[in-house]
């Protein structure tokens, strides 16, 4: 059993404790704004004279995976194919995901103005190919090759042709996945356009379409968690709450400030999260083993984010690398959600 199917047990039994908080890693930016957001390669003095390739992005996975401090590790098909290959997961306590689907909201390629229409369902990768390495499900019983667990993702504009549309892809994706097996996850994004609808209300509006959308979904087919957008603690708190069997995390956005990242885990945890699935955050951070590690005790409680930030920059220190930004600057919270709590 995988570290994350005992931390769902117990979560999902009233048992959450110290150590039970999930922490995922988003490795799956190749999907969406392409190699762009494979991040710079950095340099020791912080600088970075081109992007990464491949080899050095799967790099950076492998040894995130060997740290063995992510319950779950979410790539491409096509990475997470390479990466079985070479065992990467055969004997580790960390789950690999793979992203199901890749709609066009997340496309946010270099010139591209996709993602500034309403969000249209997309699928690239083959459950099967990704679960058994074939076009079609074997026999039952046929030994698991890849991984049988996926990012679903969805997004509400308060566009009922978009939002039908959305639900109909939704519905298919769930026959399918239950057809051969598939476990899921569901991502609900923020609406990508103008909504007309008062921002004060938009975090109602999630919360109440996300209910809404799983309400007629019987226990089978239903996530096994949620990655939503935090928008403030009353919301999340407000959904947290409902049901129990319905696991929420979040999201991690924007790359921001040391200090929004800790802040981030901190908060989300204290108004009922129980998992943070970060891409940016530490994808593009410095010194991305440390900064999970310190994810990790934040999550825990055992230090605040204020000392896991000073933290951060003493191990920057110590190892001899450039912080992006002066510790000052690095306390600063700047994501608008986070602040005043």
């Amino acid at each position: 059993m995988k570290r994350l199917d005992e931390k769902l047990r117990r979560i999902r039994a009233g048992q959450y404790g110290c150590g039970d908080f999930i922490l995922a890693d988003a490795k799956d930016p190749d999907m969406g704004p392409g190699l762009a957001a494979m991040g710079p390669r950095q340099l020791r003095d912080g600088g970075g004279t081109r992007l990464r390739t491949r080899e050095e992005f799967l790099e950076e996975v492998r040894a995130i995976v060997g740290q063995d401090i992510i319950d779950v590790m979410l790539v491409s098909a096509s990475n997470l194919e390479r990466l079985t290959d070479e065992g990467l997961f055969d004997t580790s306590a960390v789950t690999p995901a793979i992203r199901a689907n890749d709609t066009t909201d997340i496309w946010r390629v270099r010139g591209g103005n996709y993602h500034e229409f309403p969000s249209r369902a997309f699928r690239s990768a083959s459950l099967a190919r990704v679960m058994f390495g074939t076009a079609e499900p074997p026999p039952a019983g046929a030994p698991l090759r890849g991984t049988d667990l996926g990012l679903y993702s969805i997004t509400f504009n308060n566009d009922i042709d978009a939002d039908v549309a959305t639900l109909e892809a939704f519905a298919r994706f769930r026959a399918d996945a239950a057809a051969i097996g598939f476990k899921y996850f569901l991502e609900v994004f923020n609406p990508n356009v103008d909504t007309r609808i008062d921002p004060k209300l938009l975090p109602s509006y999630v919360n109440d379409c996300i209910v809404r959308c799983l309400a007629g979904v019987t226990k089978a087919d239903r996530p096994q968690f949620l990655k939503i957008v935090y928008n403030g603690p009353q919301a999340l708190e407000e959904l947290a709450s409902f049901d129990q069997s319905l696991i929420v995390g979040v999201l991690g956005g924007s790359a921001g400030t040391t200090r929004d990242t800790f802040e981030l885990v901190a908060q989300a945890e204290r108004y009922g999260a129980r998992v943070a699935l970060f891409g940016r955050k530490i994808n593009l951070a410095e010194a991305p083993l440390v900064i999970i590690s310190l994810m990790r005790h934040v999550a825990d409680r055992g230090v605040t984010p204020i000392e896991a930030v000073k933290a951060y920059h003493a191990e920057l220190d110590r190892h001899k690398l450039r912080s992006l930004r002066a510790l000052e600057d690095d306390l600063t919270i700047t994501e608008a959600t986070l602040r005043g709590c």
